[in-house]
């Protein structure tokens, strides 16, 4: 965009005008490192004191100002006028092809200006193209964060006016607005942990990027979960359960593979066969990558897991061809779960919980757990152990002996 430069006067004391420069839009201060509209040239010229009318040839009227009741000395002051004016004219035409070469700007106006302009920049569209990026399940929770900073920013909140207090405000926001999916409860916490999050990741994109001159992201703390219940199945309601049959017999193969794998729904419902390999005296892996993570993964598994996956089919063609997730099949797999006497809210999800605790409660060590888990930080694999350990202590817990005392020596 061209920068127009205009001459202008602002007038002062002693009948003068101070002569100064006006820019649209605003340009650097060099000295300052501000940017500025107005930039004053220590010129003056004087102002009229009155003014008359004058007929020109053409039998027009003119109103002309006068310095002075003297006509030598008006004309005297006119003329000093008009030289202050062409040389400040001359300036302004200086001043104005300048700033139009933009290879003139050094390094840090360069800078300025690029801030300048990010800081314009929309920070809820920024999210919008960031969300679009993810894929599938991924992608409708960032579009469910989005629905929310929507609607408290409706819509538009620029780079330059984010900082501590707008995030904080947000964050406030989450944990007291109400669902989108009932007026009538207020968004779970989780949710809240969820979406916060994403801002989060947003803030640290546009770091990165170089929009934000801040590391915003590093300097807002994020929203602490609610600590929530992890169901899982002993290993004797594991046995029972491959007892009893289920109205999908496909979903009950997947859940116990969940089980002996720890694999999510997500990526058991993609795994193809080419995905699944037999190393020569080495047993059976997987090799494929995380739909959450998008991490690499070599996952070695066990005889049973592999029986459970039927006959082999072709490279690309899926393991659980037709396996599908929906309230519909959630009722079946609350049926199956039923008929085995268990009356714990299991989903599928506790399938890879019920891996994750049995692992820890055999002696597998919580490093090797949470790598075939596919976790990123040792963190969110800790939460098991403490769950190991309560069973181990029940199990310790097991064995009473029937009227013991200490006979005393």
């Amino acid at each position: 965009m061209a920068i127009k430069v205009t001459l202008r006067q602002k007038p002062i004391s002693k009948g003068r005008s101070s002569l100064y420069l006006d820019f649209y839009p605003a340009v650097l201060n060099t000295e300052t490192g501000e940017f500025t509209r107005r930039e004053f040239l220590k010129m003056y010229v004087k102002d009229p004191i009155k003014y008359k009318k004058r007929t020109l040839s053409n039998g027009k009227v003119k109103q002309i100002s006068v310095y002075s009741e003297n006509p030598i000395q008006n004309q005297s002051i006119e003329q000093e006028n008009n030289s202050v004016l062409a040389i400040a004219e001359q300036v302004r035409l200086k001043r104005e092809n300048h700033l139009n070469k933009l290879e003139i700007y050094s390094e840090f106006e360069k800078e300025r200006l690029k801030i300048q302009e990010a800081g314009k920049q929309n920070f809820v569209e920024y999210f919008r193209k960031l969300g679009k990026k993810r894929k599938s399940s991924n992608y409708d929770n960032w579009n469910s964060a989005l629905n929310y900073l929507e609607k408290f920013t409706d819509g538009t909140l620029l780079f330059a006016d984010l900082n501590d207090a707008v995030l904080e405000d947000f964050k406030e926001y989450l944990l007291t607005t109400k669902s989108t999916r009932s007026d009538k409860t207020t968004l779970s916490r989780n949710s809240a942990v969820s979406y916060f999050n994403k801002v989060k990741a947003t803030l640290r994109q546009a770091f990165k990027e170089g929009i934000l001159q801040t590391d915003l992201n590093a300097k807002i703390e994020p929203i602490k979960a609610a600590e929530t219940r992890r169901e899982y199945l002993t290993i004797e309601e594991l046995n029972e359960l491959v007892k009893k049959p289920c109205i999908d017999p496909l979903m009950k193969r997947a859940a116990l593979f969940s089980a002996l794998t720890g694999l999510r729904f997500s990526d058991i419902k993609k795994l193809t066969w080419g995905e699944v390999q037999e190393a020569s005296g080495q047993g059976y892996f997987m090799n494929f990558k995380q739909q959450k993570t998008e991490g690499v993964e070599n996952h070695p598994i066990s005889e049973q897991a592999y029986n459970l996956l039927g006959e082999r089919g072709e490279p690309t063609s899926q393991v659980f061809e037709g396996l599908k997730y929906s309230a519909y099949q959630n009722r079946y797999l609350a049926q199956w779960i039923g008929s085995a006497g268990i009356t714990k809210k299991i989903t599928f999800h506790c399938f890879r919980h019920t891996y994750a605790v049995l692992q820890i409660f055999y002696g597998t060590d919580i490093y090797t757990v949470s790598k075939l888990l596919g976790h990123k930080d040792l963190k969110t694999t800790q939460v098991y152990t403490k769950i190991a350990n309560k069973l181990k202590q029940e199990a310790a817990n097991r064995i009473q002996l029937d009227d013991f005392t200490i006979d005393k020596a």
